[in-house]
């Protein structure tokens, strides 16, 4: 039986305040293996950093994602106590990545996703120099807010490549901040630089502003448009197996968008080991320490179409793989790059 006519049915439209969601997946099964031990302390500070340093325009979405009783006990109080974190999905088992990913992702509205992993420091200003980026390059799909100099040789830049070498121009700079990427090399625990990395990196410029070209995908913030061309079906793998390459990469260079990445360092991936300079770090954070310079409109996307993805593809193939060595040379780099 059914009384009465539900009261949602006379304001029926969906209105949204923010324009910025931020999504974290969260998997610690335990904290007595190695590898989880001192997991909580690091989502402590993933957390604690992003609270202080989002803009008002900011909601925040959580995925439990199969986690032990006090990591689950910790989110569950975060929740409760910051209105920003206005999402806390809940799953007594792993559903991957990906899949915890997708089910906030596809049921937001807002036009700015950033998805990261629980071992993200997040530091002031990370998202006004994203939203920089994305305004600057209405083109752009994806920007990170960790520049990588050996990003340029990713497989998924054939938008980006196209864009660099008939739109924009393609240069090396030399690197704002190469404090950041040898604490990102240290993070993942192997040699990834050579010297050459650490004092110049690939970048792709405009009228209105340069940005590195390529970034990863342990935290990048994507326009929501980019997921409309991700597959259909779940993932089958809970972590690694192409799936982030499937769902995130492959989607925003299909759809003509730029990949790119901020030209300093604004988050440190932190890993699974505490190190003392963590606390150091957070402890400069202060509440709302970001500028705070919001959007007041995201510049509509503006995708290269299918003909220019291919030219794009081939010049990747030939300029940055085959005939990298010659290429680099005309732009001003002899060394090994």
């Amino acid at each position: 039986m059914r009384k009465g006519t539900n009261p949602e049915k006379k304001d029926n439209l969906l209105d949204i305040d923010q324009y910025h969601r931020v999504i974290i997946p969260v998997y610690i099964p335990n904290l007595t293996e190695d590898y989880f031990k001192e997991a909580l302390v690091i989502l402590k500070l993933c957390t604690q950093s992003l609270l202080k340093t989002i803009h008002s325009k900011t909601k925040i979405s959580i995925i439990d994602n199969g986690c032990c009783a006090k990591v689950s006990d910790y989110l569950k109080s975060l929740h409760q106590d910051h209105k920003c974190i206005d999402q806390l999905l809940l799953s007594k088992v792993n559903l991957g990545k990906i899949n915890a990913l997708y089910s906030v992702i596809k049921s937001n509205l807002e036009p700015l996703i950033t998805v990261a992993d629980a071992d993200v420091m997040f530091l002031p200003n990370w998202q006004t120099e994203i939203e920089k980026v994305f305004v600057n390059f209405p083109e752009a799909g994806m920007v990170s807010p960790v520049p990588n100099s050996m990003a340029y040789r990713n497989s998924f830049l054939n938008s980006t490549v196209y864009y660099g070498l008939f739109k924009g121009r393609v240069k090396f700079e030399k690197v704002v901040s190469p404090e950041g990427l040898m604490a990102f090399q240290d993070s993942i625990g192997r040699k990834m630089y050579d010297d050459i990395h650490l004092e110049k990196y690939i970048t792709i410029s405009n009228d209105k502003g340069s940005a590195v070209m390529g970034c990863g995908h342990f935290v990048a913030t994507l326009r929501s448009e980019v997921f409309k061309n991700a597959p259909n079906e779940v993932s089958l793998n809970k972590i690694g197996g192409g799936s982030v390459n499937k769902y995130i990469d492959i989607p925003n260079d299909k759809a003509g968008l730029l990949r790119l990445a901020t030209k300093g360092n604004f988050a440190y991936h932190l890993g699974n080991v505490f190190e003392p300079w963590m606390d150091q770090e957070i402890n400069k954070l202060s509440e709302n320490s970001s500028e705070m310079i919001l959007l007041d409109n995201l510049p509509k996307a503006k995708p290269i179409n299918k003909l220019q993805y291919q030219i794009g593809k081939l010049l990747r193939k030939v300029l940055f793989h085959k005939y990298r060595k010659q290429y680099f040379k005309l732009k001003g780099v002899n060394q090994s790059y």
